[in-house]
């Protein structure tokens, strides 16, 4: 069917308030399929396989068991969840030794002569998992050339998290691993099978010996140490609405202090076993103890008919209290601080975070959210979207929910950081920002949190920004002449190449950085930008962009996919917003824009939807690019760029709207018909037959709410002005 109007005002009649509730039903549906809860806190034990920088598993046991001999077995053991049937896992082993995987009781690997020679190479292993846990096991055997490897995901960073088998160690993350067992023991390793049921002893230790058992809790946890104090926090609900006393039962080791709520009710200077009576009003109350470093410091405590909650519901640990230190006696205790537990405490040791009272067990925040508080690039533009959305429809609520997804992220990088630095790199949140290596990791998103940060106040927002205008400025890869390309990347595939997509994941951020500072610097390098991808993407003959150059082949795909095209119309139409008007570059971006957008209206099919490969009407109608060229042109006709054929850009905006409106969103919200992340080829074919559209993508929700804002200024704009 057709969706062409002879004239613009019988298309734009055809919007108005179905543009907005379209808006409206598409906004909610995202954050009703993704509230806003909470990151959890799980026990991690950092003694266990842990993480590499390349987020990988890794462990060598010729380090954990340096006794051991050749011939020798170790049993690793962990589980993963699926949400589907079938799915398929790609994952990369490296063997330090001779290494056999089972999957579900399948044997899925067995390494060779050659792996085991080159144990610096990665295998790509392809694995089919079932819905629900999935169980993994591997044997690693002794050889003079090594004992032990590495596994994880294939691609570079991806944050795919594995989880300790058994219901004693339920919720931590990683592998557990046996013994030394001989190479003819093969252990019963069924998920439901308790540790003590396979007769193996299993690391890493999470249980006390006998010798720190005797230990006050301080001393085994920090040892002793001169004029310093931590501290140990648990809650408590006090139920007696009578307001009669409780009686408190503590003994200390060393100087003491007890405090319920901010209250002090408790203080001791010396060693001590007391029973003394306190009143508490009703309900919950944080209780915190203070103790003084001293011989064997540490403390025991208990509430008559009061039962002790762990304070952050810590998965993976049955501990009631945890435990945070160690800080200088000259730093004076700060209560609401050191109790938020989306910031690291301050001390004069580079900081420090909450803990368990148990061997080599600390406490990480993760997110087991789908999509809410993530920091990456689609939710950068979906959130922007949902922005300006919620803008246009005035919706207090919706403004809320971006509002409190970006503050969470804020929050929370100052720990991300310092995890990074505490335990091998990986971290279990914000992984993009603090792994960074691409455009990709920080520019998207970095762009949304100065959107945001422009309508309400977002602690910490100056930092994250502060830091990601250091990275593209100064240590991201460029060519000789500064224009953007990707290099040293953790994701090999993109090593050596240029990408459309790339002016989208830098020049945003740029152009509202330069707004932030004043800083001409910034939107300099962004204009810049558009003249150096020109000269290697730009297919004169189409008047459209390539999607990528490869420096390897010294050669552009000549593939014009259409969202990177997308990207390169909407980034342009962002700095043309900005850039001063007497910037000399002005002249050269206003032609690009222009010539560009040319290029794009000539290949709107004639139900209003623009394809995956821009110049192949064979391929797939897509909805992100479609969204994004009805962006663009809108703009260009609202700020006055585009002059010529005026008449011909608004109807290919509308025409494009209707067409998304009837074919790419339904009643419910769910968005159609967009591509999912790419890779690149030098063939179209790649792009239609293997890079197909997903379900309610998030390279695609956001973009079609702001081609629905555009879509709605497009008409006010015409009626204002006749």
């Amino acid at each position: 069917m057709s969706y062409y109007f002879d004239d613009i005002n019988s298309i734009y009649t055809r919007c108005g308030d179905d543009t907005k509730r379209l808006m409206n039903t598409v906004a909610r549906k995202f954050m009703g399929d993704n509230p806003a809860h909470a990151y959890v806190y799980k026990a991690y034990n950092t003694a266990g396989i842990v993480k590499a920088k390349d987020y990988r598993y890794e462990i060598d046991l010729n380090k954990v068991f340096p006794d051991s001999k050749d011939k020798d077995c170790v049993w690793a053991w962990a589980k993963y969840y699926s949400q589907t049937d079938g799915f398929a896992m790609r994952w990369t082993v490296n063997c330090y030794g001779p290494m056999t995987m089972w999957l579900n009781d399948e044997q899925v690997y067995k390494s060779d002569i050659f792996r085991e020679r080159y144990s610096h190479q990665k295998t790509t292993v392809d694995m089919s998992l079932k819905k629900g846990w999935n169980n993994f096991v591997i044997c690693f055997k002794k050889t003079k050339a090594g004992f032990g490897g590495k596994f994880g995901s294939w691609l570079g960073k991806h944050p795919i998290t594995l989880w300790m088998p058994t219901s004693e160690r339920e919720g931590q993350e990683g592998w557990i691993y046996s013994e030394i067992v001989d190479d003819k023991t093969t252990p019963d390793l069924a998920l439901g099978t308790s540790e003590q049921e396979t007769g193996l002893k299993w690391f890493p230790e999470n249980k006390w010996d006998s010798k720190h058992r005797a230990m006050g809790c301080f001393e085994r946890l920090y040892g002793e140490k001169p004029d310093v104090y931590a501290l140990g926090w648990t809650k408590a609900f006090f139920n007696n609405a009578k307001n009669t006393a409780y009686k408190m039962h503590i003994k200390n080791k060393g100087k003491i202090s007890v405090f319920i709520g901010s209250d002090m009710v408790y203080f001791s200077d010396k060693d001590a076993d007391s029973t003394i009576d306190i009143n508490i009003r009703f309900g919950k109350q944080d209780v915190i103890v203070k103790s003084e470093s001293a011989a064997g410091w540490g403390y025991e405590l208990s509430i008559d008919n009061v039962e002790f909650i762990n304070p952050c519901n810590v998965h993976g640990s049955k501990e009631k209290w945890i435990y945070l230190g160690t800080f200088d006696n000259s730093i004076a205790l700060d209560i609401p601080a050191v109790t938020n537990m989306r910031r690291v405490a301050q001390n004069n040791n580079g900081g420090c975070f909450w803990r368990l009272d148990e061997p080599n067990t600390v406490i990480r925040p993760y997110n087991d959210n789908n999509l809410y508080g993530l920091w990456n690039y689609p939710l950068g533009v979906t959130l922007y979207g949902m922005l300006h959305a919620a803008k246009a429809l005035n919706s207090t609520e919706l403004q809320e929910y971006v509002k409190s997804h970006v503050q969470l992220t804020c929050d929370t990088f100052d720990y991300a950081m310092w995890d990074k630095e505490q335990y091998g790199g990986a971290t279990p949140i914000h992984h993009l920002l603090t792994s960074i290596d691409s455009l990709d990791d920080c520019g998207s998103f970095g762009s949304l949190m100065l959107e945001v940060a422009k309508y309400f106040d977002i602690p910490y927002s100056k930092e994250i920004a502060d830091y990601i205008a250091d990275y593209i400025s100064n240590k991201q890869i460029r060519l000789e002449d500064g224009t953007f390309f990707r290099k040293n990347l953790m994701h090999t595939f993109h090593e050596d190449t240029m990408w459309a997509d790339d002016l989208y994941m830098s020049v945003p951020f740029l152009c509202r950085y330069y707004k932030l500072t004043g800083d001409a610097r910034y939107v300099n390098d962004a204009a810049k930008q558009f003249l150096g991808f020109k000269k290697k993407l730009f297919m004169p003959e189409e008047n459209l962009m390539s999607h990528v150059y490869d420096f390897t082949y010294d050669t552009a795909t000549f593939v014009p996919w259409g969202r990177g095209n997308g990207w390169v119309g909407f980034s342009l139409s962002e700095l043309l917003e900005v850039l001063p008007q007497e910037h000399e570059l002005r002249p050269q971006l206003l032609d690009m824009f222009k010539t560009l957008c040319s290029g794009y209206l000539k290949y709107q099919d004639e139900n209003g939807m623009w394809h995956q490969v821009v110049n192949d009407l064979e391929s797939y109608p897509e909805t992100s690019c479609t969204s994004m060229f009805i962006y663009s042109f809108s703009r260009g006709i609202r700020f006055g760029w585009l002059t010529d054929n005026t008449d011909e850009y608004i109807k290919a905006v509308y025409k494009g709207w209707t067409a998304l409106s009837k074919t790419s969103v339904d009643a419910s919200g769910n968005v159609y018909g967009v591509c999912r992340g790419s890779e690149f080829s030098f063939i179209p074919d790649y792009y239609k037959y293997e890079l197909l559209p997903n379900f309610n993508d998030t390279h695609g929700v956001g973009i079609v709410l702001l081609a629905g804002v555009e879509t709605d200024k497009l008409t006010e704009f015409l009626n204002k002005n006749n």
